[in-house]
């Protein structure tokens, strides 16, 4: 839905002429920040009132006609929903719980236990304000963890810490940090239960894999919709900046061979721009340690990276990556083997994480789709269609197949992609389909 005055101060906004993605609602920065102010200034149930008042203005200004304005409009009111069913779901499961001692974790309890405020949260107070920072804290956990789903419910936990240690919340400027130091902690006793660590892919009895090194297997690596980051529309002017390298999935798959609290301190200190102090203050460490940790922590994140950073982060997807999506999509769909082979680089690879299927090198992995895409094989895998997704910053596109002798095109893989120098594909990552509605992509078409 289109907005052209600011919601702060009721002046117009700046011509969006040229310019593509999400509209802002203020004029200005400052017009943010003081919107800002005033929602961290005011009482709980005067924001609420006006997130409701705001539903009820876009139910009014719906309206059918042209489709696009529609469908827009009706995507702004099910984001609004959705954050006030948040909302009233945390404020409803803080008030149910018990306040009896919480079960031991790994973590100290100093790293939640700090001063003692004088006004405690009321559950309304403490559900908009773990929805304000909701965003950020999922991006964080999922960091740590390389997987959305654990990321979700170490939100949850990372809340739940919260409401429970919600006497040692300082004041509103000290939400982020206080939230952040839970979530990390929260993390790193989920790491140390898992005790996960990469492995190399190994190779499967008659299958060609191609000549080179096989890559790492990280089973639990996950995508992340590029819809669901935090962004400086959100009226949130103290949310770090995402940075948009440290969230593909290169830079994802090399952080998971750092031991959890030297990840922790490198996402800590160079992603998220603590200082030392404060991110020895949030682990429990000494200063020292903190430094020690990030020493040893760089060097074995550089070794898990492509030499050169524009092998792995060429910034946002060019028009002609665009196409090359546009293009793989189609070939696909139209089973056109020589065009799909001729998007590929020669240095490809391929992973399918769970899966152990993995293939470097062009002419391993059409070796492995000739069969898949020839009506006439035995091998045949069906009729393709796609969509196409946005995912870690990366271009994306949602699979779905029709197997033979069925109807109905069902989802089958998440396939996010990376380009070299030329604009070849370089790098597939095949995911299994689950998270498509995260996606904002349907099971079937």
């Amino acid at each position: 839905m289109v907005v052209d005055t600011c919601a702060s101060c009721g002046r117009p906004l700046p011509a969006r002429a040229g310019r593509t993605g999400r509209s802002s609602v203020y004029c200005s920065a400052a017009c943010r920040q003081k919107a800002y102010r005033e929602r961290q200034g005011t009482g709980t149930g005067a924001s609420v009132q006006r997130l409701i008042d705001d539903i009820g203005r876009q139910v009014q200004e719906l309206t059918p006609q042209p489709p696009s304005v529609l469908y827009s409009g009706v995507a702004d009111l099910s984001a609004a929903v959705a954050r006030l069913r948040r909302v009233a779901r945390t404020a409803r499961d803080t008030a149910k719980e018990p306040q009896g001692p919480a079960e031991p974790s790994v973590t100290p309890k100093s790293v939640t236990a700090k001063a003692v405020t004088e006004i405690p949260l009321t559950e309304a107070d403490f559900a908009t304000l773990t929805e304000s920072h909701r965003r950020e804290i999922h991006v964080h956990c999922y960091r740590m963890t390389g997987s959305y789903d654990d990321a979700e419910d170490l939100v949850q936990e990372t809340f739940l810490r919260a409401w429970r240690a919600r006497e040692s919340f300082e004041g509103r400027a000290g939400a982020r940090t206080w939230l952040y130091r839970i979530a990390t902690n929260a993390c790193l006793d989920f790491q140390r239960r898992t005790a996960r660590r990469p492995q190399r892919y190994e190779p499967i009895p008659g299958m060609n894999h191609g000549t080179g090194e096989a890559p790492a297997r990280i089973t639990w690596l996950q995508p992340y919709p590029d819809d669901e980051l935090p962004t400086a529309e959100e009226d949130r002017p103290d949310v770090a900046a995402v940075s948009r390298e440290t969230l593909e999935l290169v830079f994802l798959a090399a952080i998971q061979h750092l031991p959890p609290r030297q990840r922790a301190v490198l996402i800590l200190r160079d992603v998220l721009g603590l200082t030392a102090a404060e991110t020895a203050e949030a682990l429990d460490l000494t200063v020292a340690s903190a430094n020690s940790a990030l020493q040893r922590a760089r060097p074995t994140l550089r070794d898990h990276l492509p030499g050169q950073r524009a092998e792995w982060s060429a910034g946002e997807p060019t028009e002609a990556q665009r196409t090359v999506l546009q293009r793989y999509m189609t070939a696909a769909e139209q089973l056109d083997f020589a065009a799909m082979t001729d998007l590929l680089s020669k240095d490809v690879t391929l992973t399918m994480p769970p899966n152990p299927f993995w293939f470097t090198g062009r002419d391993a992995l059409v070796e492995f789709l000739r069969p898949t895409l020839d009506p006439a094989s035995p091998m045949f895998f069906g009729h393709w269609r796609h969509l196409p997704a946005r995912a870690n910053g990366q271009l994306a596109a949602g699979g779905y197949v029709r197997r033979p002798g069925t109807h109905v095109h069902r989802a089958q893989v998440l396939d996010v992609l990376r380009f070299d120098a030329d604009d070849r594909i370089v790098e597939i990552t095949s995911f299994e389909p689950h998270l498509f509605p995260a996606f904002g992509l349907p099971l079937r078409l």
